[in-house]
């Protein structure tokens, strides 16, 4: 086993390089930019916006800087009429002035001590930043795995032992629907429902907490939080829960058909005895041990429209900001983490597995 986890991991090195390569090749083919951005904001906002961005004095810019001259700034968009030496210390100051090739590699070797430098536009590191939002992300991601877990699991075995009666029809109608209703558009009839919209106003709209969180006693707070937190869950469980009921209950029809179910009942175990004592940890081993990897994907994906529906400043929600407003030192490290955390959960998956059923030896099988 020892061998396999060393193989694995060897193995990240090149998948985390290969992604964040992928992605920086993208990004440099995608037209605007840091640059373009503050040329925009310059150009709207006056000479003032240059010295403040640059930390240059208003007399050292060329005259005419706001716009409407014959000079052109380099090749950015939005530049005619800024001084091409104002442009050139804004590259200077974003390391754009550089090729492409070595501010990838200066940033992969920065990212391997998990340097991940400072926001373009947030006066903040971008570790700190990503510290600040977690706790969101994680709130969202962690309950809607377990309630997922805690309501799918029961559900589809259930409908596995009921295969073929009303309530196995039913209630596969009910997943259906429940995964054919995108998780934002469920967030918003929520909102209209609940949250002030049209009928009743029982849950609060902004926010994980209240904003006098911090003078409530502790009761309270797990309270106020739990009562903040309910429709973004709601919203993300919707979709979450029906495939895995799926999974499980394909699962136990599968197990409950083999010939060692058949032959314990036989021997005069009770139903019960022959589902939980012989079907349970064979069925259950597909399902226990998707685990990580779905906590991951709903930590990842599922929680970046609801973050923004509901206001709530998380990972998601960051990610989105900076994509829009192309601060590339909050997307790489966002994407480098993301990834990371994401190739050691498979691995932790794979070992979950083991740990389920050591019959499983991945030492037999290549990488």
């Amino acid at each position: 086993m020892g061998a396999y986890i060393l193989r694995r991991l060897l193995l990240m090195v090149p998948t985390l390089f290969g992604i964040m390569l992928v992605n920086f090749v993208i990004i440099q083919a995608a037209p605007g930019g840091p640059i373009e951005r503050i040329i925009a904001e310059i150009q709207g906002r006056g000479v003032e916006a240059a010295a403040r961005i640059t930390g240059t004095a208003q007399s050292e810019m060329a005259p005419g800087t706001t716009g409407g001259g014959n000079q052109e700034g380099g090749t950015y968009r939005g530049a005619r009429g800024l001084d091409p030496e104002f442009i050139r210390e804004l590259e200077k100051m974003y390391g754009f002035d550089k090729p492409a090739w070595q501010r990838f590699w200066d940033m992969i070797v920065r990212y391997v001590t998990f340097d991940f430098g400072e926001s373009y536009f947030r006066d903040k590191s971008v570790i700190d930043l990503i510290l600040e939002k977690m706790p969101v992300s994680i709130s969202l991601g962690l309950w809607t795995t377990l309630i997922s877990y805690l309501v799918s699991i029961p559900l589809g075995i259930r409908k596995a032992v009921r295969d073929g009666t009303p309530f196995d029809v039913w209630s596969s109608t009910v997943v259906i629907i429940g995964n054919a209703i995108p998780g934002f558009l469920f967030a918003i009839l929520l909102i209209v429902l609940f949250a002030g919209g049209s009928y009743f106003q029982w849950f609060p709209l902004r926010g994980l907490v209240s904003e006098n969180w911090e003078q409530l006693s502790w009761p309270m707070r797990i309270l106020d939080y739990f009562w903040h937190i309910t429709l973004p869950v709601l919203s993300m469980v919707i979709g979450a829960f029906a495939g895995l009921t799926m999974l499980t209950k394909n699962s136990f029809l599968e197990e409950i058909n083999k010939q060692y179910v058949m032959t314990a009942r036989a021997k005069g175990l009770s139903e019960r005895a022959v589902l939980y004592g012989h079907v349970f940890r064979n069925a259950m081993l597909i399902v226990i041990a998707g685990f990580p990897g779905a906590f991951i994907g709903v930590f990842f994906t599922g929680s970046v429209l609801i973050e923004v529906i509901f206001s709530l400043d998380g990972l998601g929600l960051l990610g989105f900001e900076s994509a829009i407003n192309r601060d590339y030192p909050v997307m790489f490290a966002t994407l480098y983490i993301f990834t990371l955390l994401g190739l050691v959960m498979n691995l932790l998956s794979d070992l979950t597995y083991v740990l389920v059923d050591p019959r499983i030896d991945f030492e037999a099988r290549t990488v």
